[in-house]
């Protein structure tokens, strides 16, 4: 799925982006009551607090949630421990934060093939590359990654990991529907069809990573969309 890369200069500062400053500066001093400064510790704050999840997601979708610990987000991110639990007092928070923020990228990516204007056939084909990429950047899918680590997860978290799933079987089942009218054939409904290819690319992903037999993968892709088109 949606990868993202370690940072390369922890240094960044908000005058690398003084558009993206300008932008969230006014929206904000429009609907806070906050002095100047007080704004500008707001943004260093919230910019912190996306370093840290971009060191997260890396980390999880390396490793698993279980295989990180604040002193490897801290040593990554160039801040203290103290400080990462400021922001996120405890590793269950910042886990909950973290799938919250993956489900916003993929509800983003969905939307971007949406609006592409795509045939129903070619939009799997382009959901199967988010996949495709994320192998070729040899990470795994967050969600998918911490389904295999659910029993061992805080409660606290299961909910939004379901949302993230289930995000992804609407957005599937709608492709699906919409594609019933013209080029798949159905044999079961949408979201049953839904959730098997969410589960095939989910296993094929973990299983082409474990195992570097990325044909594997190509199969899987090409065997689901194919199998859905009308003969003809």
């Amino acid at each position: 799925m949606l990868c993202r890369t370690a940072f390369t200069n922890p240094a960044l500062t908000l005058r690398d982006q003084p558009k993206a400053v300008e932008s969230v500066f006014l929206g904000i001093l429009s609907t806070k009551n906050l002095t100047t400064y007080q704004l500008v510790d707001y943004f260093i704050a919230m910019e912190m607090k996306e370093r840290i999840l971009t060191s997260a997601q890396r980390l999880v979708q390396q490793r698993g949630f279980n295989g990180f610990s604040y002193a490897d987000i801290a040593k990554e991110v160039g801040i203290r421990k103290a400080s990462l639990h400021h922001h996120f007092p405890s590793k269950t928070d910042l886990g909950v934060a973290l799938i919250q923020s993956y489900t916003v990228q993929l509800s983003n990516a969905l939307a971007g093939i949406n609006s592409s204007q795509l045939a129903p056939q070619d939009k799997l084909a382009a959901y199967i590359d988010i996949y495709r990429n994320a192998l070729s950047a040899d990470c795994m899918c967050l969600g998918g990654m911490l389904a295999t680590e659910a029993l061992t997860l805080d409660s606290s978290m299961l909910p939004s990991l379901k949302r993230f799933f289930e995000l992804n079987v609407s957005w599937l089942a709608n492709v699906l529907t919409e594609g019933s009218l013209h080029e798949f054939k159905l044999t079961n409904s949408p979201e049953q069809h839904a959730r098997a290819i969410l589960s095939a690319l989910q296993g094929a992903l973990l299983i082409a990573r474990a195992s570097g037999d990325h044909a594997g993968f190509e199969q899987t892709g090409e065997i689901l969309r194919q199998g859905l088109l009308r003969e003809g």
